[in-house]
């Protein structure tokens, strides 16, 4: 006769996985824009930017700004049971904007383990040229 199976239980302590989430910050050397949609993408949940946050334009990139709107979002999100995060982080690109991101990016993903949200996967989705048209500034570049 075979033995009856035994089922363990999981230790109260242990967190159960909650439901994920993913997280586009758009973080360029202007503005931060943290957008926060359900795991397939489609259905935006939060979405705010360090231009909502502060007065002056020259501030909207800074990471206070990105800490301010990273905090708004997360409160929005953990309200409508979301625990748990995918990091997609997009720098302007292409072939005329820089392919590293503002100093907002970093700000804002540790705002958001701050409060309380299970980071998964943090990835780079920067759009990067693959050799289409010309840059702009001519042969000889830009002349100052």
């Amino acid at each position: 006769m075979k033995d009856a199976p035994t089922f363990h239980k999981t230790s109260p302590d242990r967190k159960k996985p909650g439901r994920t989430g993913i997280a586009h910050i758009y973080s360029s050397y202007n503005n931060t824009i943290i957008h926060i949609t359900d795991i397939t993408g489609t259905e935006t949940i939060a979405r705010t930017s360090g231009g909502q946050m502060v007065k002056s334009d020259r501030l909207e990139s800074s990471p206070t700004a990105a800490m301010m709107a990273a905090k708004k979002a997360a409160e929005i999100v953990l309200e409508k049971g979301i625990n748990v995060l995918n990091v997609k982080i997009k720098a302007p690109g292409g072939h005329n904007g820089p392919s590293s991101p503002g100093p907002g990016a970093q700000a804002a993903v540790r705002t958001l383990s701050r409060m309380g949200i299970r980071i998964g996967i943090i990835e780079d989705v920067t759009p990067m040229p693959h050799d289409g048209c010309r840059k702009k500034g001519g042969r000889r570049g830009r002349r100052v």
